[in-house]
């Protein structure tokens, strides 16, 4: 079970990518912006990943960007020519897209003049009146415009992109978060366990089943964004542990072997 925490920036994540939905390519971006924007105080609420189509890319950052405060993009903003985030992005915002002197600029310090052919010019090209996101390692920029965030879809300079965009954002109070191991199987666990969450609705209680070396047990997360109600949420679930019925507690842990959480 799970519940929302205060209101704060949110987010959304829009990978986009044949590569990523067909299974050639992992995703590894996803968690690390969800972590990065957890510690930042901005909610990530959802995350879609979409193909290489502009139709479908429109859509959903119409979608994204009127629900949330920010829509970070992954990928489609290399050289080749199934590379479309850009254009759709300015389709989206129905402002023309052409090669930016500033991107130019950036990147004719790491290309000589013959190699920027066309290829590598697209990567220069940006919607008219967004802001340009540094990229220090290999120069081809991304770049903002209204709420969305366009970045690269290669982890490393995704990633580096991220970091320098960060600070630009309105962020809130981040996150804080305890972990409560327990030795009691979820379904077990759950009725209390509700009961605690409705003393604490501005609390979010989460909880986990593992299954482990035969026995089922149960990781207990508490969030909140103030640290005295972390607190008593926190206390009162370690007390209900803490409390539990011994011969239920012994059940508990015996019949974990079985296969029921």
């Amino acid at each position: 079970m799970s519940e929302t925490v205060s209101e704060a920036p949110t987010a959304a994540i829009l990978v986009i990518g044949d590569e990523v939905l067909s299974g050639r390519t992992r995703d590894k971006n996803i968690g690390y912006i969800a972590e990065t924007l957890t510690a930042s105080g901005i909610d990530l609420k959802e995350a879609r990943i979409v193909p290489d189509v502009e139709d479908e890319i429109i859509a959903a950052l119409d979608a994204l960007r009127a629900r949330y405060t920010y829509v970070f993009t992954t990928g489609g903003i290399g050289p080749t020519h199934d590379d479309i985030t850009a254009d759709a992005v300015a389709k989206a915002f129905g402002v023309p897209i052409d090669i930016d002197p500033r991107a130019l600029a950036v990147m004719r310090e790491r290309y000589h003049e013959e190699d920027l052919n066309a290829a590598r010019l697209r990567m220069a090209r940006i919607p008219e009146g967004a802001d340009l996101i540094d990229n220090p390692v290999s120069k081809a920029p991304g770049f903002r415009i209204g709420n969305v965030i366009v970045m690269a879809g290669v982890p490393m300079i995704m990633h580096r992109m991220l970091d320098n965009v960060l600070p630009t954002l309105g962020a809130g109070t981040p996150v804080l978060a305890r972990e409560i191991p327990v030795e009691i199987k979820e379904g077990d666990l759950a009725p209390a366990l509700g009961q605690i969450q409705a003393k604490f609705p501005d609390v979010a209680i989460g909880s986990y089943p593992q299954y482990a070396e035969g026995v089922f047990s149960t990781r207990v997360v508490v969030r909140s964004r103030d640290e005295e109600k972390l607190k008593a949420a926190a206390e009162a679930v370690e007390a209900l542990v803490a409390n539990w019925p011994a011969k239920d507690g012994a059940a508990a842990s015996e019949t974990g072997k079985g296969f029921k959480p």
